[in-house]
C-alpha cells in the first residue's frame, strides 16, 4: 500500500483553473498494487455487511466492479445524466468546480436495503452525499463509503454521517 501515493498523478488546473486533479488511473496500471488495494477494500466490514455496492461514475466503476467480484456482492451504478434507461432516481448536486446530476435505476436497488458506496476519491463530499440522498429518499441505508483517495483539506468527510474508509489521505 506504500506505493499507492506515488501512482497517483497530480494535474494542476484540471478540469479548470484552480483545481488540482488527483488521477488514480496509475493504480490500475500496476496490477500488483491494484490487486493489493482491491483485496484490502473488499475485506472491509462495510462491504461484508452491505447487501450491495453502489459505484459512482466513472472511476468508481473500476474499483467497485473489482470489489464486487471479489466480495460476491451485486454492484449497482450511479451514473451521470442520460446514461441509464428505465425508471430512475435522479438528483442534482454541486462539486468543487460546478454542478452535475446522478441517476440510479429504481429497479436495480429495489431488492436491497443496505449499501456500501465505492468511489475513487472523496473531495467535498457532494457526489457521495447525492448518492446517499437518492438512497435515503426510498428508505435505503448507506452503511459507509470506501474510497481510494480522500482529500482531507476539502472536508468532504464532515458532510457525511456514515463511516468512511480511505486508502490514502492527501
Amino acid at each position: 500500500m506504500e506505493k499507492l501515493k506515488e501512482l497517483i498523478g497530480t494535474y494542476k488546473d484540471f478540469p479548470m483553473k484552480g483545481i488540482e486533479f488527483q488521477d488514480v488511473l496509475g493504480i490500475i496500471q500496476d496490477p500488483d498494487v491494484f490487486k493489493e488495494l482491491i483485496l484490502k477494500m473488499s475485506s472491509s466490514a462495510i462491504i461484508k455487511e452491505s447487501d450491495a455496492i453502489i459505484s459512482i461514475d466513472a472511476r468508481g466503476f473500476i474499483f467497485g466492479s473489482a470489489i464486487s467480484l471479489l466480495a460476491s456482492k451485486p454492484m449497482i451504478v450511479a451514473r451521470k445524466p442520460g446514461k441509464l434507461p428505465g425508471e430512475l432516481l435522479q438528483k442534482d448536486y454541486f462539486l468543487e468546480y460546478g454542478k452535475n446530476s446522478l441517476s440510479i435505476q429504481k429497479l436495480a436497488v429495489q431488492k436491497y436495503n443496505s449499501f456500501a458506496i465505492v468511489d475513487d476519491l472523496l473531495a467535498t463530499g457532494g457526489t457521495v452525499n447525492c448518492v446517499h440522498e437518492l438512497l435515503s429518499s426510498i428508505n435505503k441505508k448507506v452503511l459507509g463509503l470506501l474510497v481510494v483517495v480522500e482529500l482531507v483539506g476539502l472536508d468532504g468527510r464532515k458532510k457525511l454521517n456514515f463511516p468512511i474508509e480511505s486508502s490514502i489521505r492527501l
